[in-house]
């Protein structure tokens, strides 16, 4: 017995030594497209912050999806953050497995070029349409008498450049389209193309749909936001698809 645990430990060493050299090389070729959808993710966070200097707290609009889904509510406001966290997690450890399991379809590096400019793409399309009509946020932090529904005016430039995970959670004003469906969206539709348990393709597109209407019933954002999310990216991933090789 304790020779073969020692037998399958060692294969394993192996295989993850062999798939870190082929993954350093890649990095090594690649490395500018990770850094560039890297930064991209910066630029697409401090838009979100600047546009929260403009975001002035307003009645909240008509909207189907508050009148048909119930409010969770503050004290529930974590649930739909709890299903992203999961559907994020789940995939970046997935996009890692072939380092462990022996069904490779995929190289880490390559997936991650792949989602990043998906996200980017997605992201300048985010960016063009919340600052081209900025309005007032359905979330409670955003609303009328809040503290934190616009943000005073700045002290300094750094001010403006430091992204705090805080100020990423109450954000205002980044409205249409809900970047949470476009993480879980872009995810989805990459694990639908390259992995390999059809099972497990059902059930992410049902959290995805789950998490839709945990957006909405959480008041974070309008139904319009996640409607359009939901087909501007996967528009712009089929797109994109097709114009990446491999």
């Amino acid at each position: 017995m304790s020779f073969y645990i020692g037998r399958e430990a060692s294969k394993l060493w192996k295989r993850i030594c062999a798939e870190t050299t082929t993954e350093i090389n890649l990095l090594l070729e690649n490395w500018k497209y990770i850094l560039g959808g890297l930064i991209c993710q910066y630029i697409h966070g401090l838009a979100a912050r600047g546009v929260h200097y403009f975001h002035h707290p307003g009645p909240i609009l008509q909207d189907t999806g508050f009148f048909l889904l119930p409010e969770l509510g503050q004290d529930r406001a974590y649930v739909s953050e709890s299903v992203f966290t999961f559907v994020f997690l789940s995939f970046f450890l997935w996009t890692f497995h072939p380092f462990i399991f022996k069904s490779k379809k995929i190289y880490t590096v390559l997936i991650w070029c792949r989602v990043l400019a998906f996200l980017v793409a997605c992201q300048i399309l985010r960016i063009i349409t919340f600052y081209s009509t900025i309005l007032p946020g359905p979330n409670y932090h955003c609303r009328e008498g809040s503290r934190r529904a616009t943000l005073p005016r700045p002290d300094n430039l750094f001010e403006v450049l430091l992204i705090i995970p805080r100020g990423v959670l109450y954000g205002c004003g980044d409205l249409i389209f809900s970047s949470h469906m476009i993480f879980s969206l872009v995810f989805v539709r990459t694990y639908q193309k390259y992995g390999t348990r059809r099972f497990i393709k059902q059930c992410a597109w049902l959290v995805v749909v789950v998490q839709s209407l945990l957006i909405i019933a959480s008041r974070k954002h309008y139904t319009v936001d996640v409607v359009v999310a939901w087909y501007t990216v996967n528009l712009v991933v089929f797109f994109v698809d097709h114009k990446l090789p491999g």
